[in-house]
């Protein structure tokens, strides 16, 4: 099926920018929208980046402030992350997730190329999973079977997460 041979192609050669490709010069807002729409694997527009989006996840603390309406790596790293995690986690947790990687003291660059690693196993993972010669009637067990794999790895990562969140009511409690 050519679909699933495409899908399963994209999945394999796909990746984002590494730190070291990615731009050097400030960006402006439309820039940084233009560039964005290529960091990641995407089959539509109807998640595309807009300039609202990048305002909050600014005043959410998960990008850094923009350095007089220019943008640079740092805020590209961070937007491809949190776009990426954004399809699966919420504002809230994306900021726990990035304050533990945080308070870990790696520097961006540091911190975007782990990010880039696990993304780069994650898509080779599942590209790896995806039979290209599967029938009609194999794509529900297909699709179930990520799906399934979608859950159980969002349940555990909520708990790692709830377990490295500070735990405010406990502290509140204690005499």
């Amino acid at each position: 099926m050519d679909e699933l041979q495409d899908l399963k192609s994209r999945m394999e050669r796909e990746r984002p920018a590494r730190w070291e490709e990615l731009p050097d010069i400030a960006l402006y807002m439309d820039q940084l929208i233009s560039y964005m729409s290529r960091q990641l694997i995407r089959f539509d527009e109807s998640n595309s980046l807009t300039p609202a989006m990048v305002n909050n996840y600014i005043k959410d603390g998960l990008v850094p402030r923009a350095e007089g309406k220019r943008y640079g790596p740092i805020h590209l790293g961070y937007l491809t992350a949190v776009v990426a995690l954004k399809q699966v986690l919420s504002v809230r947790a994306i900021g726990a997730l990035m304050g533990a990687g945080r308070s870990l003291e790696k520097t961006p660059p540091e911190q975007y190329g782990y990010f880039c690693r696990a993304l780069d196993q994650a898509l080779t993972d599942t590209a790896q999973s995806i039979d290209p010669e599967a029938g009609q009637s194999d794509l529900a067990r297909m699709a179930l079977d990520f799906a399934v794999r979608s859950y159980a790895n969002q349940l555990a990562c909520q708990r790692i997460l709830d377990i490295l969140q500070p735990q405010e009511g406990k502290a509140k409690h204690k005499p």
